[in-house]
């Protein structure tokens, strides 16, 4: 019996996420939860019912949750359901590939063509997105996005709660810090620290002090 999976978030990523959950015989989607908007309670989302997340205490019995949200919003939307005792599911495309010894956390959505080296790691709540490259002994931390085609070289670090663009080439043994934000296309040569975002080629600081830290 395939288990009843409700997505976290209403906006375009949760749209995209039920047509890929479509594809994976192990998950029925019963429904999206919401936390901002009250109102879509009220008409549902792409043809399903739509539960505030306050109300979900009754679901959790039956139904495991993944997050759709690729925003810093993330973490404080899986806190909520959290406290509501809701169990994370995660998400894997046939088409990816995970190499032998890497460990992928719990909620995690690992998308079309992602490849993921040996003996690394991919923390809770984390999304890994089409055809994004990780490589051996890297470590992602927890709720980040990896964006379409990003590129992680061997030995890198990726904190908590950072954000890779679409394309970025991360060099090998980097260390980009939590909160961060990497632009799209932007080539990493150096750490980044904590809540700093950067963008170009090489990647260059152009705000610090982002996302609480």
């Amino acid at each position: 019996m395939p288990e009843s999976l409700l997505i976290l978030g209403t906006g375009s990523f949760a749209e995209q996420l039920a047509e890929v959950v479509e594809e994976m015989p192990e998950f029925e989607l019963a429904g999206f939860v919401e936390n901002q908007n009250l109102e879509v309670c009220k008409s549902g989302f792409a043809g399903k019912p739509v539960y505030w997340v306050g109300e979900i205490s009754t679901l959790v019995e039956t139904h495991v949750g993944v997050c759709a949200l690729g925003s810093t919003l993330r973490q404080g939307f899986i806190s909520q359901a959290e406290q509501a005792s809701l169990k994370f599911a995660t998400l894997r495309h046939r088409s990816t590939m995970i190499g032998r010894g890497t460990k992928i956390g719990e909620g995690c959505i690992l998308l079309a063509g992602a490849n993921i080296a040996p003996l690394s790691s991919i923390g809770k709540n984390t999304i890994v997105n089409r055809s994004v490259l990780i490589g051996h002994h890297t470590k992602i931390g927890e709720c980040v996005t990896l964006s379409p085609g990003v590129n992680i070289a061997g030995k890198c670090i990726v904190g908590n709660g950072s954000y890779i663009g679409m394309g970025a080439i991360v060099l090998d043994g980097i260390r980009i810090g939590c909160g961060c934000v990497v632009g799209a296309g932007a080539v990493v040569t150096k750490d980044v620290p904590d809540g700093t975002q950067v963008v170009g080629v090489p990647a260059r600081i152009v705000k610090t002090a982002i996302n609480g830290y």
